[in-house]
């Protein structure tokens, strides 16, 4: 099937919003990351900007094998673990932080 390039500019980012626009966003966001590859460009804490290619859709993240030590860490509430699909492992990002997010829309999976 036909794929496009989804950007809608509703949810990208401005310096405007309140709470509220961020928390929707976020939510937006992760459920977004469930079900597609990614193209983030964020700003990284050193003041760089990058673009990292991520999902967090469970039919590409890779397979757990064994759990060694668990150790419960506490969840971030500013930031989204994402599996980098061009490093092949687990990065964050602060959602705050974001300028673009890019996905493509298929009707196949």
């Amino acid at each position: 099937m036909e794929s496009t390039e989804q950007i809608d500019n509703r949810y990208q980012p401005t310096q405007d919003w309140n709470e509220n626009d961020w928390e929707l966003f976020e939510s937006w966001l992760r459920g977004v990351l469930h079900s597609n590859i990614v193209h983030i460009t964020f700003i990284k804490k050193d003041g760089t900007e990058r673009i990292m290619k991520c999902t967090l859709d469970p039919s590409v993240l890779p397979q757990v094998t064994k759990l060694t030590e668990t150790k419960t860490k506490k969840q971030s509430t500013t930031s989204i673990p994402v599996y980098d699909l061009e490093t092949s492992a687990w990065r964050s990002f602060v959602t705050k932080s974001v300028k673009r997010v890019q996905f493509t829309l298929s009707q196949e999976k």
